[in-house]
């Protein structure tokens, strides 16, 4: 009853819309944040892979 008196905007807080809103972004922003921190360690591997290729005589 509750929720359908925000949702009517009878009552102060967030909607249904925008709480599926922001649990949409939310997990979004965590599989950004994996996807980020998957390529910062393959940039440093190649980096040192480069680095120990360039000091091999």
């Amino acid at each position: 009853m509750r929720q359908a008196q925000r949702d009517r905007g009878l009552r102060p807080g967030l909607g249904s819309d925008d709480q599926a809103r922001i649990k949409a972004l939310e997990r979004e922003n965590r599989e950004l944040r994996q996807a980020n921190e998957i390529l910062r360690k393959a940039s440093a591997y190649f980096a040192q892979a480069e680095l120990d290729r360039r000091s091999k005589p």
